[in-house]
């Protein structure tokens, strides 16, 4: 006899043994015993968490002749057909490559036809998110009304694609992802059973690798297992097959990011590639890693959170105590992004190695938590004395002192006289130009005057243009850039004042107006 798969020869035959779905079966198991069976079930989750065994128990317990507290016999005649496939009752129809309008309409034809034997006629849809929208109207009328002896049981892992026509004509059940308890707990029975000689942490670590999934996780042991056979399944040998790595060399690695020796970094990955593991596992197995040291970080019972040897956990609790959440935050983040980057990678080393460079080096980034680390690797280099001001060059230090007598000499010029001012309102225009395009449009609502006091006056009518060419630090930082470039286009020093008119004021009231004098066009020309 050819071999079976553990996941084909272990699956459930009742409810009882259906793990981590209580919730649901407890439902159904009492729906049978009360005799309130609906004619439409949806039942979601993710891949390998129990739904095309439940509909088939399902599909046993509403037509076994012998049923136990909502369970089927698997003994009496009913069941057995069912369980070996071979009963005209029971309709397993894949959504996949039966999509069509014609492959429901068929099923539609069909239901007219009561069972050959039992209760019911059970239709089981895998995958039922894949049928085409002319599909799904097809079977509205029939999910809707379908005759007494007709069960609908619907399996998706997309429920966001079906439409919500057929949602609300089913009851839903959500299927949960398996805990890694109760994945390795199952294992362990199985390997029991098999007579497989297995460590608990190899089991644990597949069911950790399973995410979630029963039917993933009995695959990598059939693969563990296969591999060595006839030997005790170990921890190293599942990492060996599985292509991961031991969670110590995160943590020395995670050491080396913190200590910022990019070095360090490239040597542990070059020993990860000659080990032959998988770089993409590397990555998504590091994410995780950092996501433990994350909760360990902000739980008070870390045993509780992270699943770990206590001497590990040790270990772990020292690492999330050398970097803080902040920081913590931004490696996932960055390691998230290589991890979606890396499906498409021709070359996956080398953007893990650009990676880790950018872990050890946060001024190669400008946002926020990449300045944070920049903070506090300073304030541990100052803590532990490895940071002194000795240590920067004295020639890229200027005193004070010194900068205030470079700008005095550079602004000493000439006071102007009230005909410069009228000349350098006259040609305004050109001074304008000088200034990026958004200024330039706000400088058009601007009106032009040299004052009684010997000041050039800007002159703003509209409060928004006003408010936007000064910006936020007031109209100080605008009045020495413009002073400057008056300075550097006449040689007078000329004092400009930029205020908004107020309404009850108007420009013939309060300056000379010389606006007849001015060439308002900017132009492109200097002085």
């Amino acid at each position: 006899m050819s071999y079976t798969a553990l996941y084909r020869k272990f699956r459930p035959d009742d409810f009882e043994n259906v793990k981590g779905q209580e919730h649901i079966t407890s439902t159904l198991r009492n729906q049978i015993k009360a005799d309130r069976i609906g004619h439409a079930y949806l039942f979601c989750g993710t891949r390998g968490t129990g739904k095309t065994s439940v509909a088939k128990i399902f599909a046993k317990a509403v037509n076994c002749m012998h049923p136990v507290d909502g369970n089927p016999c698997n003994e009496c005649e009913v069941c057995k057909a069912i369980q070996h496939g071979s009963s005209m009752n029971v309709i397993e129809i894949d959504a996949a490559s039966n999509n069509g309008v014609e492959n429901i309409r068929q099923i539609v034809e069909e239901v007219k036809y009561s069972p050959t034997e039992g209760k019911y006629k059970v239709y089981i849809v895998d995958e039922v998110h894949m049928l085409s929208i002319g599909a799904f109207n097809a079977l509205l009328k029939t999910l809707e009304e379908p005759p007494s002896y007709v069960i609908f049981i619907l399996a998706t892992t997309e429920v966001h694609k079906i439409p919500i026509t057929i949602l609300s004509r089913c009851q839903r059940y959500d299927f949960k992802r398996i805990s890694i308890e109760t994945i390795a707990l199952r294992m362990t029975e199985l390997c029991n059973i098999e007579g497989m000689d297995t460590e608990e942490r190899a089991l644990q670590y597949i069911a950790k690798t399973a995410d979630g999934s029963m039917r993933d996780a009995l695959s990598l042991l059939d693969q563990c297992s296969a591999f060595y056979m006839n030997e005790k399944l170990t921890y190293e040998n599942v990492l060996e097959v599985l292509g991961a790595v031991d969670t110590e060399v995160y943590g020395r690695l995670l050491r080396s990011i913190v200590a910022e020796d990019s070095v360090a970094c490239i040597h542990q990955l070059d020993e990860i590639v000659t080990l032959g593991r998988d770089l993409s596992q590397f990555v998504t197995d590091f994410v995780w890693y950092l996501r433990n040291l994350l909760l360990i970080s902000v739980s008070d019972n870390a045993g509780e959170v992270v699943d770990a040897s206590a001497q590990r956990l040790e270990a772990m609790k020292e690492e999330a105590g050398m970097v803080s959440i902040d920081v913590l935050m931004r490696y996932i983040r960055i390691l998230s992004e290589l991890t979606a980057s890396l499906k498409y990678a021709s070359n996956k080393r080398i953007m893990i190695e650009v990676t880790l460079i950018k872990l050890t080096r946060p001024a190669m980034e400008k946002n926020y938590d990449s300045l944070i680390q920049r903070i506090e690797s300073l304030e541990n280099k100052i803590e532990n004395g490895e940071f002194h001001v000795s240590s920067v060059p004295l020639t890229s230090i200027q005193t004070p002192v010194e900068n205030a007598e470079e700008k005095t000499v550079k602004k000493e010029r000439p006071r102007a006289v009230p005909e410069d001012v009228k000349l350098a309102a006259s040609n305004w225009g050109k001074l304008a130009a000088r200034f990026p395009g958004s200024e330039k449009a706000f400088l058009k609502d601007c009106r032009i005057s040299a004052g009684d006091d010997n000041k050039l006056y800007l002159v703003f009518q509209d409060e928004i243009n006003y408010t936007m060419f000064v910006g936020h630090n007031g109209t100080g930082e605008k009045k020495s850039q413009i002073e400057e470039m008056l300075g550097e286009a006449t040689g007078k020093s000329i004092e400009v004042e930029i205020e908004l008119l107020k309404p009850e004021e108007s420009y013939h009231d309060k300056f000379t107006e010389i606006k007849s004098m001015i060439n308002m066009e900017i132009e492109e020309e200097d002085f």
